[in-house]
């Protein structure tokens, strides 16, 4: 697959990313992707973003440090999201968390 087979216009131009480690596993954050964001992760190898509150193109850990570098980027079967497979260099969460999902609702009968 390349770029030209994610269907970007279903979202109204974006698509989710889910971002997981991609040696342990863990999911470590929900962003979002246009084009010219999934363009420039391909080119560097980083992970850049489109920030829907500031309406801006972003690359991880350009504020904070905390960049990730990209292993693999995975479509999934509607080419509408993707994962971001990432080493990360530090947290990935704007809070200091290792990852953004640390908070939990308790679920009924769950365990």
């Amino acid at each position: 697959m390349d770029i030209d087979s994610v269907d970007f216009e279903k979202g109204g131009g974006i698509v989710p990313v889910v971002v997981q480690d991609a040696e342990s596993g863990e999911v470590l954050t929900l962003a979002y992707s246009n084009r010219e964001s999934l363009s420039r992760t391909i080119s560097t190898g980083r992970s850049w973003f489109w920030s829907r509150s500031r309406s801006r193109l972003w690359m991880k850990g350009e504020e904070s440090g905390n960049v990730q570098r990209v292993v693999s980027v995975l479509v999934d079967c509607d080419s509408d999201a993707l994962v971001y497979r990432v080493v990360p260099s530090g947290p990935a969460c704007h809070l200091g968390e290792r990852a953004c999902f640390h908070n939990s609702i308790r679920v009924e009968g769950g365990g």
